[in-house]
């Protein structure tokens, strides 16, 4: 599986301790993107979560690493299902029909901002406009065992279920 060379570099240099460099990493590890997901995008009835589409392990079988996933993942392929998340353009332009739907949000025009559990790879029925706000996308799933690409998921014939703007609105407190 392909990683996030980012990624590899911050953990790199936590490993090396530098003049000036904190390399300070609690106990638990960094937070991945499901972690971080949960503070930015909190769980929705009906969508999945990427605490759920977190659940996989590379393991090593034949002499490569592949992902192995857990049964309620194994339980979506080829379900019609909501997802959740920031989009990552992969084509010039306001508006994307194949794009990276992801965990978190992206803070590098250069960098993915998650690992492959943290992004779903969506082929839209028709163009959605790009924007930074989150958005929930419906659509076929499929659980990627062997993606050239290193993508574990992917969604087809998607269409733009909400946008934050267009969420509905939280009942105000009553006194």
């Amino acid at each position: 599986m392909r990683r996030c060379a980012p990624l590899l570099f911050l953990a790199m240099l936590a490993s090396i301790p530098a003049a000036g460099v904190t390399t300070d990493i609690p106990a638990s590890g960094l937070p991945n993107a499901t972690d971080y997901s949960a503070t930015l995008l909190p769980e929705k009835v009906g969508v999945v979560s990427w605490h759920t589409l977190g659940q996989v392990e590379a393991v090593k079988e034949g002499g490569k690493m592949v992902p192995a996933f857990s049964s309620e993942i194994k339980s979506l392929d080829r379900k019609d299902v909501k997802v959740q998340g920031f989009i990552i353009p992969l084509d010039m332009g306001d508006k994307q029909k194949r794009f990276l739907i992801s965990a978190a949000p992206p803070d590098c025009a250069f960098c993915l901002p998650a690992g492959p559990e943290g992004m779903v790879e969506v082929l839209a029925k028709s163009s959605i406009r790009y924007g930074f706000e989150p958005i929930v996308v419906s659509g076929r799933f499929a659980v990627l065992k062997d993606d050239p690409a290193g993508v574990l998921y992917r969604l087809t014939n998607a269409e733009l279920v909400e946008t934050a703007k267009s969420a509905p609105a939280k009942p105000s407190a009553v006194k």
